[in-house]
C-alpha cells in the first residue's frame, strides 16, 4: 500500500475519528457552552420569580 492511499482511506469510527471531526473550524457563531446552558436557566428563574409574585 502506498502512503497517498492511506491518507485517502476513511478513519474509524472510534474517538480519535470523532474528536478529529469535532475539532475542525466551521464557519458561524462560536458560543461557549456555559453560556447556552445558563441562558435557558436563568429564563426558567425568571419566570418562575414572576409567576410567584404575581400569582393571585
Amino acid at each position: 500500500m502506498s502512503s497517498s492511499s492511506k491518507k485517502s482511506a476513511p478513519l474509524p469510527a472510534s474517538s480519535g475519528g470523532l474528536m478529529r471531526f469535532f475539532e475542525d473550524e466551521t464557519k458561524g457563531f462560536k458560543i461557549d457552552p456555559k453560556i447556552v446552558v445558563s441562558i435557558p436557566i436563568s429564563l426558567i428563574v425568571v419566570s418562575w420569580t414572576i409567576e410567584l409574585f404575581l400569582a393571585p
